[in-house]
Parts: C-alpha cells; sequence; structure tokens
C-alpha cells in the first residue's frame, strides 16, 4: 500500500519560496496502475522522486508498506529503496561497459540478500523478448531495446513500487508502443504499483486510473 498524504515541495529563490507541489494525497494498493499527464514544469517529475524517496518533501508524508522512508538514515534508505522500488527514467541509464544481463543484475550487487538472481534476470530478460541478447552490451541494442533491458532491471528486486518517468520519451512511435505494452503486461504479472508521468496521451489513456498535474495540485481525469 502507499499512502501519500498532504505532500508539498518547494525550492528557496532569492524572491522566496518556489511552491512545486501543494497538498497532494494519493493511496494505491498492489495492482493498481495509474498515469500522470501535465505540462512541462507542473511538477511531475518532482512527485515521482518524492514518492520514490529520491528527495524529501517540504511537508506531508509518503508511506510504502507501511513505512516512511524518510525517517530512515541514509544507509536504511539506499536500502528500502533497493528493496521496496523499481525506477525506469526517460533515458535508460544502463551501464555501458555491461552486458544486457549485468545491467539487469546492477541492483542485486547492493541487495541485502544473498540469493542469485541470474535466474529471475533472464527469466525477466525473456519476459521483455531479450532472451538471445543476454552477453550484449548497450551499444549494440536499439533505443526501444535498452529501455525494455532498463524496465527488467527496475523488476529484478520484485519491488512493490514501479515508478516511470516518461519511458516512451525518447522513442519512436512503433518501440513507444512496444515498450508500453511489455510494461503493462508486466505489471499484471508482477502486481507491482505502477505510476508512470508522461507527455504521451495515448500511453496515458491505456491506463485504468488517470491523473493530470495542474497548478501544483493532482487532479483525478
Amino acid at each position: 500500500m502507499l499512502e501519500v498524504t498532504h505532500l508539498s515541495k518547494d525550492y528557496p529563490t532569492p524572491q522566496g519560496a518556489l511552491e512545486i507541489l501543494s497538498n497532494i494525497s494519493l493511496q494505491l494498493s498492489r495492482g493498481e496502475a495509474v498515469s500522470i499527464m501535465g505540462p512541462s514544469g507542473s511538477g511531475k517529475s518532482t512527485l515521482l522522486y518524492l514518492i520514490g524517496a529520491l528527495e524529501p518533501p517540504t511537508s506531508g508524508t509518503v508511506t510504502l508498506d507501511g513505512e516512511n522512508p524518510f525517517q530512515l538514515d541514509a544507509k536504511q534508505l539506499a536500502a528500502f529503496r533497493n528493496q521496496h522500488t523499481g525506477f525506469v527514467f526517460q533515458d535508460h541509464c544502463l551501464l555501458p561497459q555491461l552486458t544486457v544481463l549485468e545491467n539487469v543484475l546492477t541492483p542485486t550487487l547492493v541487495a541485502q540478500s544473498n540469493g542469485d538472481y541470474t535466474a529471475r534476470a533472464k527469466m525477466l530478460l525473456d519476459q521483455v523478448g531479450l532472451s538471445q541478447r543476454l552477453t550484449h552490451r548497450p551499444a549494440e541494442l536499439s533505443g526501444g531495446e535498452k529501455q525494455r533491458v532498463a524496465l527488467a532491471r527496475a523488476l529484478i528486486m520484485n519491488p512493490s513500487l514501479l515508478l516511470c518517468d516518461e519511458p516512451t520519451g525518447n522513442l519512436d512511435h512503433q518501440s513507444a508502443a512496444m515498450v508500453a505494452s511489455l510494461l503493462l503486461e508486466l505489471h499484471r504479472k508482477q502486481q507491482t504499483i505502477l505510476i508512470v508521468v508522461t507527455h504521451n496521451a495515448e500511453l496515458a489513456a491505456r491506463f485504468p486510473t488517470q491523473f493530470q498535474m495542474l497548478d501544483q495540485h493532482l487532479q483525478k481525469v
């Protein structure tokens, strides 16, 4: 269960505090999937980073499975993100020197569990259609293939929360449609809480629940 309660975020400027988000509340359970649209600068990505505990709110709380990550120390917070949250960004953020399989396994290198995740990584790569690309490096992949690797990497730790920031933003229409279909299919299989921030109205419309960021507030469409 994800609970966002009265969340606000502002940044100091010479002219005073710049409000980005104001009094946002949201509650989602495992298996739910939502999209968030809004104009550039409306705070969509900022909201995603707060929910994913990448940066703290000015006020309000975020709890995931009953735990408030902002009450943890730095080491505990890093472990919390690693174990509970998967991220997919507009730029795939793959490590160029590693193979496809090694990139998917990178979150496991800092995991507290000593288990072998290789079989799960291969299963995920098979599910995204890349079982024949395990030893390839990112430079040998198309944009859509790189994003599919990033999706598999985000799911390797079986997170309860999957956050995607413009996951199809750098892709052509055909690749974007393929990645979107895979994202929703894997979500159904993994039963994560899925939140996707996008400018793509076609992608947003595929989600059962849709929101829009407007004037620092989150509104259901």
